[in-house]
């Protein structure tokens, strides 16, 4: 019998599940390593590593929305360590180039997924709380009698006045215009 859910668990997510993966191969991977990396790089790659999933799996039964975004956040910035501590391994020769290349393409790939994840998160927040609008206002552009110059308002009730240009400034207008 199946039980119907209102929420989802962090093993329900799919950047989690990836996230998990990479960490036990990345743990594999740091034991080839020389052993006096294996508690110097090599730790610091496996702590970096097992930190964004656990980043998730922590903020997920927030009762906070925020919070769960700042677990995105937290989770993406580790993902982002452990591309680097992969990288430092690559030009130490402890992996070859196109193992780190391999693993740093999929760590892209769950750090694209965490950015949607953060932008599903932040919907269900009301708009004004939101770091960034969702969708986008329609842009006004000035009339063709009246030529906008970028960075000015279009509007003539807000424009302030032009500052003043030396003798020495030439402006040439945009070919494009």
């Amino acid at each position: 019998m199946m039980v119907e859910r209102s929420y989802m668990d962090v093993e329900d997510l799919e950047v989690y599940r990836l996230l998990c993966r990479l960490h036990l191969e990345v743990c594999d991977l740091t034991h080839e390593w020389p052993s006096e990396e294996r508690y110097e790089l090599g730790s610091q790659v496996r702590r970096s590593s097992n930190s964004s999933p656990s980043q998730l799996a922590e903020k997920n039964d927030d009762r906070h929305v925020r919070n769960e975004i700042e677990g995105v956040n937290r989770a993406r910035g580790e993902a982002g360590e452990t591309i680097h501590h992969l990288y430092m391994a690559s030009m130490k020769d402890y992996i070859p180039e196109q193992t780190f290349l391999t693993y740093k393409k999929r760590y892209k790939q769950c750090i694209r997924m965490l950015n949607g994840l953060e932008k599903t998160l932040e919907r269900k927040l009301p708009e004004d709380a939101r770091r960034w609008k969702v969708s986008e206002d329609q842009a006004h552009y000035a009339s063709k009698q009246e030529p906008h110059q970028s960075g000015w308002p279009s509007d003539p009730e807000t424009r302030s006045p032009k500052p003043e240009t030396s003798t020495s400034e030439t402006t040439t207008p945009c070919p494009t215009c």
